[in-house]
């Protein structure tokens, strides 16, 4: 019996370490999201809008790139999922339903202080980091990106 256990629990080892890796970014998004929040600010999320698969109001991309009130007053039925993030908002008073995967996320911020993250998206055009602009933000200059 003992020797049948020990084979069923090297065969579990096995399965776990061939199993696929999970990226930090979402996890990393949705903790974001939650403490901007819980400190009654205003989460917004920089989108990649040249990104395949990302379904967005093409009216409101700026250089590229879209910024996203993401807050539970503005994104109706709100999912942060490890693959995608989809809502429903208002857009110029129509409604849209949004949908970009994980991926295209270049960071999430906190509108009031600025606060939050921004993320690499390919590590062979460290320039695209450098380009990142996000609009209304009041103190960004405490960000700098690490090369």
């Amino acid at each position: 019996m003992v020797v049948s256990w020990c084979s069923s629990v090297k065969n579990k080892k096995k399965t776990v370490s061939q199993q696929r890796s999970w990226s930090k970014q979402p996890y990393l998004v949705r903790a974001m999201h939650e403490w901007i929040s819980d400190n009654a600010h205003t989460p917004y999320i920089v989108v990649d809008a040249l990104a395949d698969s990302v379904h967005i109001p093409v009216e409101h991309i700026k250089n590229g790139k879209i910024v996203l009130n993401v807050s539970d007053s503005a994104a109706y039925n709100l999912k942060i999922t490890n693959d995608a993030i989809s809502f429903q908002a208002r857009f110029s008073g129509t409604s849209f339903n949004v949908w970009f995967p994980m991926t295209s996320v270049l960071g999430i911020y906190a509108r009031e202080t600025g606060q939050g993250m921004i993320f690499e998206q390919n590590i062979e055009q460290p320039e695209l980091k450098a380009e990142i602009e996000v609009e209304n933000m009041r103190s960004y200059s405490h960000l700098k990106i690490v090369k």
